[in-house]
Parts: structure tokens; sequence; C-alpha cells
């Protein structure tokens, strides 16, 4: 007890210096912390984009391609599949629900996606999860538009608002479609996925501002969401491609073979997936990212503990007098080198103390930002078992380094510490 009580006077008596060796280590603590967390909740944000579906098809293109342009809204396939495709394919044996997809344009940046009711009935994401109006409800004929929450909050929309959509996806429009105006009756509550950041409109609209089908549009304000047969097909109409379709089967164990039956399918080349296997191996390919994101934490936190060795180190030879007294009053060079290696075990555990709690102030700080940015939504949780171990490891490395000067400190002697040199 009494060399604690000495270790933290000696830190107090160098505050200027502990202060910034405490704030050096504090950041890089902070900072490996913040890349972990956003590297396992981005993995899970990722994951739990869609959850429920079994398979997606497009037009045949690459895995990954299909899945980034179906499911986040990245890129578009250059291909299209045929609606008789869709057709027949959804009459085939063990396929419970089927919903089209028609992408391609765009309002103010934000993806704009042409489906039919079905969208809102078996759309899942995370576990499952379907997806929940917070105010409003479907689109029941052409003229109506259904947003994303991050949409009707980054743009300001309410129920009632008009909207005109673009032919181009993103930032890039050709075109604005102003003689086929939306008028917005429903908002959907966040997801933390693309479905935040998607305008959704009946399929038919999309068939009509570009002039492909030109049957008309039913519309029927005595419905909810339980909409019949034929309502749905009023909000499709007759298009002549879609982008993509998502299937959901009676069983998934018959996955494997109606995915086998679809890529040999007839009608036109076309590819089924997987979502949950491309998801993984689109992980992986990301995987080098978070890797070099981790290695550079890492790589600070020991310049970090290192700047600390360097800052005993610098102070020790100003401290050989300080040691010689100790020494003359009956310490043993043994007191010495746990003086020492206390100092750094207090400074180590200092800085991680101060470094947990900038790193929960950043979280709880920068949150509504990531997930409006982004859609990865951060847990504000205690330290997992992975983190703990990280602290712990850290404390071990900055207590094993601080060994170093406790060690030459063991080795002088009061002669030299009493000695003066010039």
């Amino acid at each position: 007890m009494i060399l604690i009580k000495l270790a933290k006077k000696s830190l107090l008596n160098r505050k200027t210096s502990v202060l910034l060796t405490v704030i050096t280590i504090a950041i890089s603590v902070m900072l490996l912390l913040c890349i972990e967390r956003v590297r396992v909740d981005a993995k899970t944000s990722f994951s739990n984009t869609i959850s429920g579906t079994d398979l997606i098809v497009g037009a045949r293109t690459g895995a990954t391609e299909l899945l980034l342009a179906s499911v986040f809204r990245i890129g578009h396939s250059t291909n299209m599949m045929s609606w008789q495709s869709y057709q027949e394919i959804k009459t085939q044996r063990g396929i419970k629900w089927t919903i089209p997809i028609s992408l391609g344009d765009s309002h103010r940046g934000y993806a704009v996606l042409g489906t039919n009711l079905d969208y809102f009935s078996h759309y899942r994401f995370a576990k499952k999860q379907p997806l929940v109006f917070a105010t409003g409800r479907v689109f029941q004929n052409q003229t109506e538009v259904v947003l994303g929450a991050i949409v009707a909050k980054e743009l300001g929309y309410e129920l009632g608002n008009d909207i005109v959509v673009s032919h181009g996806a993103g930032n890039t429009s050709f075109h604005h479609h102003d003689e086929h105006p939306f008028k917005v009756v429903g908002i959907l509550a966040p997801t933390g996925t693309p479905v935040d950041k998607t305008v959704h409109v009946p399929l038919i609209a999309i068939s009509n501002i570009h002039q492909e089908s030109s049957k008309p549009t039913h519309i029927n304000h005595d419905h909810d969401h339980d909409h019949d047969h034929d309502k749905n097909n009023d909000l499709v109409g007759e298009p002549k491609h879609i982008s993509a379709m998502l299937i959901g089967l009676n069983s998934p164990v018959m996955a494997l073979q109606a995915q086998r039956s679809i890529n040999q399918f007839k009608g036109e080349p076309l590819l089924a997936i997987l979502p949950s296997f491309t998801l993984r191996q689109l992980w992986e390919i990301l995987s080098i990212v978070e890797k070099a994101l981790w290695l550079i934490s890492i790589a600070v936190v020991i310049i970090s503990l290192l700047g600390m060795v360097t800052t005993l180190l610098s102070t020790l030879n100003q401290r050989r007098r300080e040691l010689a007294i100790l020494r003359s009053v009956g310490a043993r060079p043994s007191h010495i080198f746990i003086l020492m290696s206390l100092e750094s075990l207090l400074l180590t555990c200092t800085a991680v103390l101060f470094g947990i709690i900038s790193f929960y102030a950043v979280l709880f700080t920068a949150t509504p930002f990531i997930q409006a940015s982004t859609g990865i939504s951060l847990s504000f949780s205690v330290l997992s078992s992975y983190e703990s171990g990280l602290i712990a490891s850290i404390i071990a490395a900055g207590s094993v380094i601080g060994l170093i000067p406790a060690f030459l400190a063991y080795r002088y002697s009061l002669a030299d510490g009493m000695s003066i040199k010039l």
C-alpha cells in the first residue's frame, strides 16, 4: 500500500508529462474500441439486411452484382428479366411467394423501387422482422408512394407531399418525370437497412412513366393492408421487364433444387442466388478492409504504449537522486522495481479507463449520424468479452513494457544516484 501511494504521488508530481501520456493511450484505446464496435455492428447490420428470402433471381450476371443491385441498391443491372419469365417462375412447385422488383429511377439521389403489395407483406429484415409503418399506409394506386425512414427525414417529407422521380440511378438523373407526380401516403419505420433510403412506388407506375404499359389502373381506397389478388394485379400492370424477383419457398430445404431449376431456365438466361450465402461471400471480400483497420488501431495502441515507456525512460535519469534517497531510507532494489512497475500499471489503467469513457461518449454522440449516413446501428451496450479481452491485453502489454524502466531503475546503485553528473 505504501508503494502504491508513492507511485500515485510520483505520477502527480509529473502531472504534465503523465497527462499527455494518458491522453495518447486513451485516444488509442478509444480508437481501437470504436473500430471493433463498428466492425461487429456493421457485420450484424450487413447480415440483417434481408431475412426470410430464400432466393433472389435476376438476369444472368455476377452473384455479387445481383445482390448489390437488388438488396443494397448499389449499381444497376444492364440486363433485365422478362415479365413472362417472372410469371412462369412464380407458378413453379414449392414457391410460396414472390416479390417483383424494378429499379433504375431515383429521387434526389435515393433509389426508386417499383414493386407490389407482396413487398410489404413478405419482405423481412434482421431476424425476420416485418416492415412497419411509422405513419400512413401502403400505396393503393399508381399515383401514391411509400418512403423509407431516412428519405422522409433527410428530405423533410410528410404525408400528402408530392414528389417527382427521375430517370437514372443515384445523383445522375437524365430526365425528370414531372408529368407523373406521386403523393406520399406512407412512411416506414427505421430498419437500419437500405429500405430506409428507398422510395417505393407501384410497379405499374414504373411501367407507365416509361410508357411500357397502357393497362388502366383501377383505383380503390377501400382496402387496407390485406389486399386481394385483383388489387395486387392492378398495382402491377403488364410490365415488359423487371430488375429482379425475391422468392420465398414452402421449405428452405428446397432452395438448392429451386436454384438449380431457375439457373437452367430455358426461357432466358437467369441467375438465382442464395442471399445468406452471397452475403457471406461479399463480407469476406470486405474483410480485407476490416483487417486493415484493426491492424492500424493495434499499431496506434502499440505506439502509444511505446510513448509511455519513452516518457518514463526520459524522466528516469532525472529521478536517480529520488531513487537514491529511497534506497538510503531503507528501500530495497526490489522495492524500486515494484514502484516503477506500479507507476506503469497505474498509468496504463488510468489511460484505459479514460479511453473507455471516451469510447462511450463518442458512441453516444456519433450513433445517430452513423445510422443516418450508413444505415449501421451501433449498439450502446457493455463491452463484449472480446472487447474486454482487448482491454486486458492492453493493460498487460502496458505492464510488461513498463518493466523496462523498472529493470533499469533496479540496477541503479546508491552511489550512482548520489553522484553529481555534469
